[in-house]
């Protein structure tokens, strides 16, 4: 299926955009100046700029996930009442709009398209994440050090190099990560799961370096070299 899909703008990485349709005649007096978006409401540019400072004020009581708007806050709360509920899997979305786009991961269904390159995806948003590939734009930016990111969530876990906060805690030995990669290959260290395997001798590794060293046994290369002091 072919669907014809218009983004608001190339920096809106959510299928639900905070600006009304691009092709109206609404004046949108509020200027991003990070990214140049307009928007014909204030508060609507507020939530939109903690996108590019990573801010997150809002607090889930259940899970203590954070949100930067109140919005973003209740739509999530629906995934505890289970409101929208996948038949198929179980799995609780935020809204009806989310139900529908994750069914697709079951029927495979990809209906939009890059224009570039012509690989498809399932959700609007992983497009427009895509094409800034094609483009180069980095629109969220590092209020403290200027660094830019492509993707909000990149911002969101860099801050925490600014602010030293920690929030993926091992439930074992209370060991705090600011990512939850760390977190995962930690895991390991008390589970013993060791999911990295060798497909010469299948011996098993907790990390994926690990393998990646192990395989210059078979492959026999040497990437360091020692110096000959013969020829000094």
């Amino acid at each position: 299926m072919n669907v014809s899909y218009g983004f608001c703008c190339v920096y809106c990485t959510d299928e639900t955009c905070f600006t009304d349709h691009p092709h109206d005649d609404k004046t949108r007096p509020y200027l991003c100046t990070v990214c140049d978006k307009r928007f014909t409401r204030k508060d609507s540019l507020n939530v939109h700029r903690k996108k590019h400072t990573g801010e997150n004020l809002y607090s889930c009581t259940q899970c203590e996930k954070r949100f930067s708007s109140r919005t973003s806050l209740c739509k999530h709360m629906n995934i505890h009442r289970g409101k929208y509920t996948c038949t198929e899997c179980g799995k609780c979305c935020e809204s009806s709009h989310d139900l529908a786009t994750h069914r697709r991961c079951h029927s495979g269904e990809k209906p939009f398209q890059c224009t570039v390159c012509s690989k498809r995806f399932a959700q609007a948003a992983h497009l427009v994440r895509h094409s800034r590939i094609h483009s180069g734009v980095k629109p969220y930016k590092c209020h403290v050090c200027g660094k830019v990111f492509s993707v909000s969530g990149y911002l969101t876990s860099h801050m925490r190099v600014h602010t030293g906060e920690k929030p993926y805690k091992c439930h074992v030995c209370a060991k705090a990560f600011s990512q939850s990669g760390p977190l995962i290959s930690h895991m390991r260290v008390h589970t013993g799961d060791k999911p990295y395997k060798c497909r010469v001798c299948d011996k098993a590794f907790s990390r994926c370096e690990h393998l990646n060293r192990h395989m210059r046994v078979h492959t026999r290369n040497k990437p360091y070299k020692t110096k000959d002091h013969t020829k000094e």
